[in-house]
Order: C-alpha cells, then sequence, then structure tokens
C-alpha cells in the first residue's frame, strides 16, 4: 500500500485511521485550486483503501481554514473567459458544480469522516465540515458564514446542508449576517457533537472516537453510512424500503459470523478490511 503525497494536504494512516491535514498554514489553509482537487483525491483514496477504516480532518497552524482562496476566486474570470458570453457562463456553471463535487467527496468516501475543528473556521470551511459525518472543536473555534460579506451567494453546501444540521432559523440568521459564533454555540445549536478544552485533547478526544469506529464491523459501519446519508435526503418510507433491499444483500456476512460468536465468548471481534 502506497500513501499519496499531496502539496496542500498531509495524509497519514495508521490503526486503520486515516488523517487528513489542511496544509497551508502559511496562507491559513486558504483553500487555493490545488487543494480543492486535493481533498477529492485524498478522500477517494481513504474510500478506496480497505485498511483505511474511518478518517479525521484537521489542520496545521493557527486556522482551521479561511475558506476559498480569494485569489483563486479573483482568477476565475481567465479561467471562464470566452467571447460567448452563453459558453462563459456554462464554463463557470461547470467550475461551482467541480467545487461542490469536491466537498462532496466526503460524503461519497463510504468511511466516517470526523471534522476536528480548531481555531478559525470561514466561509469555505463550513462548507467542507458539513459534508463530514460529525464535528468536534476545540474552545478557541470560531465560525462564520463569510461569503455575505463579499458579496456573494454561498454556493458549495453550506446553505444545502446545514439547515438539515441546525434547522432554518438559526442557519438563516447565520447566512445573512455572517456573524461569528464561538465553539460553545455552535454546540448548542447542533452543529457539533463535542467541544474539547484544548486542540491536544481534542485531537485526543477524536482519536479515541475514530479508534471506536474502526474497531467495528467495517461492512456494517459502511452500509450504516449509506443509509443515513439516504434517509437524510428521502422519505421513511423509501429509506425503510432500501435498508430492506441492502441487508438483503449484505447482512449475512463474515462480520455478522464474527461478531456474534465474539459476543458470545464475550471477546473483541476481529474483521476483515
Amino acid at each position: 500500500m502506497t500513501i499519496p503525497t499531496f502539496e496542500t494536504l498531509g495524509l497519514a494512516l495508521q490503526d486503520h485511521i486515516a488523517t487528513v491535514r489542511l496544509n497551508r498554514p502559511e496562507k491559513a489553509n486558504a483553500m487555493n485550486a490545488t487543494m480543492w482537487q486535493e481533498i477529492r483525491q485524498a478522500f477517494q483514496w481513504v474510500d478506496e483503501t480497505p485498511e483505511a477504516r474511518v478518517a479525521v480532518l484537521q489542520a496545521e497552524g493557527k486556522y482551521f481554514t479561511a475558506g476559498i482562496d480569494l485569489q483563486m476566486m479573483m482568477g476565475l474570470g481567465a479561467q471562464v473567459a470566452d467571447d460567448c458570453e452563453g459558453r462563459q457562463r456554462e464554463k463557470l456553471r461547470r467550475v461551482i458544480l467541480d467545487l461542490q463535487d469536491t466537498l462532496t467527496s466526503l460524503e461519497r468516501c463510504r468511511k466516517p469522516v470526523l471534522a476536528a475543528i480548531h481555531g478559525g473556521c470561514i466561509g469555505g470551511g463550513i462548507d467542507l465540515i458539513t459534508c463530514a459525518d460529525m464535528r468536534y472543536a476545540s474552545e478557541d473555534a470560531s465560525f462564520t458564514i463569510k461569503e455575505i460579506d463579499i458579496g456573494m451567494v454561498a454556493d458549495v453546501g453550506t446553505l444545502q446542508r446545514l439547515p438539515k444540521l441546525i434547522g432554518q432559523g438559526i442557519t438563516r440568521e447565520l447566512a445573512y449576517t455572517g456573524r461569528v459564533f464561538g465553539a460553545q454555540e455552535a454546540r448548542e445549536i447542533g452543529l457539533l457533537n463535542r467541544v474539547f478544552a484544548t486542540r491536544e485533547a481534542l485531537y485526543e478526544g477524536v482519536q479515541a472516537i475514530a479508534a471506536s469506529i474502526a474497531a467495528k464491523s467495517p461492512l456494517s459501519i459502511r452500509g450504516t453510512k449509506e443509509m443515513l446519508n439516504y434517509a437524510r435526503d428521502h422519505s421513511v418510507a423509501d429509506s425503510l424500503n432500501y435498508i430492506a433491499t441492502w441487508n438483503a444483500a449484505m447482512l449475512q456476512s463474515k462480520d455478522l459470523v464474527a461478531a456474534m460468536t465474539a459476543s458470545m465468548a464475550r471477546q473483541v471481534p476481529q474483521f476483515k478490511d
């Protein structure tokens, strides 16, 4: 197994836990064009690597991320330039769709993704963390839907995913005002699962949660993520029908036998990746 290397990210794998680190600390981890593409590549690798059972997303430096790199934004005009306005608009739409797909790679990844957030998480950072399965933060974390302050509508996931996490009313307040809110408020409104006192405690706590997930049946964890994502976007009836079909195909696995046998023997089950 070869772990890929990236220009803007760090990637490691230990004890079935993949750690993806935003790694442009000198630029406050602003998400430039390279980082956008590498995020998708990293989570494709996590998805395709059997030894990786769960992923942790964190960041180097003072900030989690300052959001989309403004130099990248300023360069969009040249990127989509065309003497036909219709074709220029089509190119811009395709750029936006590609950026959306980059972040959706966290959801598309069959393994759970845990975001461990410290410092500022700004603009595109909100789009990024709302794609994770769970979010945790240190007390120094702060958040803002910054797009409104640069005269644009957030377009890569915040306005679509955040209401499903925290509800319409508070999402609208945060999106319309662009105000900064801290870790404790983020926990109270349901954006965060838990707040830790320090960055060190955050990483230790999230690693422990990831280790607990990694010890479970990988097939069952992947199926559970599939079902939760499906149920979020479909009716109860449709979701019940889907899980019936899924388990008709996946239930009779070696993982089920291993888990039941270990439980009866009061042992820790061992599972194939």
